[in-house]
Parts: C-alpha cells; sequence; structure tokens
C-alpha cells in the first residue's frame, strides 16, 4: 500500500506569456513575492516568505544549480532535457523531476514539442531574484513595469 507523502507548497507555475497552450512558465513577479523591493526596504508577509522560501529550496541542490547555469549559457538559449542528462551524470528521470522543480519555482519554463521538453529561462527571473537582496532600495520614481527593468 502506498501512503501519501508530505510535501512542501511550491508556487503553482504561471502560463507562459508566450501564447503557447502547451508552455508552462513562471512568473518572477509571482513567484518570487516582492519582486522589486529589496528585503531590506520593507517586511516581507507570510505570503511572500513563503514564496520565496519555496523558489530559494529550489536553487539550493546543487543539481538544480548546474542545471540553471546550464540553461541560461546555453547558445541558442534553449536546452532539451536530452541534452542535460549526461553532463550531469544522472537520470533522465532524476534531471526531469530537478527542472519540474525549476519550473514550478518560475525560474525556467517548459516547452514540450512532441517527445521532447525544452528549457529556457525565464526573463528577469534571476534578476528579480538578486534585486531582493540588493541592501537599497531602488531609486525614487515611477515603479518598473517588470522586474527585469529593476
Amino acid at each position: 500500500m502506498l501512503v501519501p507523502m508530505a510535501t512542501t507548497s511550491m508556487p503553482a507555475p504561471a502560463t507562459a506569456s508566450t501564447g503557447r497552450p502547451d508552455e508552462a512558465g513562471g512568473d518572477p513577479a509571482g513567484a518570487l513575492g516582492a519582486c522589486c523591493t529589496p528585503l531590506a526596504a520593507a517586511p516581507l508577509s507570510a505570503h511572500d516568505a513563503d514564496q520565496l522560501a519555496a523558489v530559494l529550496k529550489a536553487i539550493a541542490v546543487p543539481a538544480r544549480l548546474r542545471l540553471l547555469s546550464m540553461i541560461y549559457a546555453r547558445d541558442g538559449g534553449e536546452a532539451c532535457v536530452c541534452e542535460l542528462t549526461e553532463p550531469l551524470g544522472l537520470t533522465q528521470p532524476t534531471v526531469s523531476h530537478h527542472l519540474k522543480v525549476l519550473v514550478d519555482a518560475g525560474l525556467i519554463s517548459r516547452d514540450k514539442r512532441g517527445v521532447w521538453a525544452y528549457y529556457r529561462p525565464v526573463p528577469g527571473a534571476l534578476a528579480a531574484l538578486g534585486t531582493l537582496f540588493n541592501p537599497r532600495p531602488p531609486a525614487a520614481g515611477p515603479p518598473a513595469e517588470s522586474c527585469a527593468q529593476c
């Protein structure tokens, strides 16, 4: 008999901005809570802290950090799961699991083409994460329209 395991809640993947119905991508503003507001500028709400903790948990695994690096550094801006297994020395199901966690955290997006899944960076996701840890609030002025402008 299988017993359900307790799981931590992860931010739900957002719909892709490309309009492709089979692509799931994260929304850096949603997944990272107060996107353009540094942690030192104002206290986090409980909800924002939960979402940020989920993102930090997603990148706190060395294999996932390596996957992020491989995808973000890839020529052409995307990588197939089949291209990521050998460099990591992990099985395809294990790599796919790690990639799903990164998609759910809003750091990469997934585009399924036939039997293959391709992964690409979510624009502004890493910049938004970096902005959170900036000790200085953004300069006064109109709010940025997207995290990529922070």
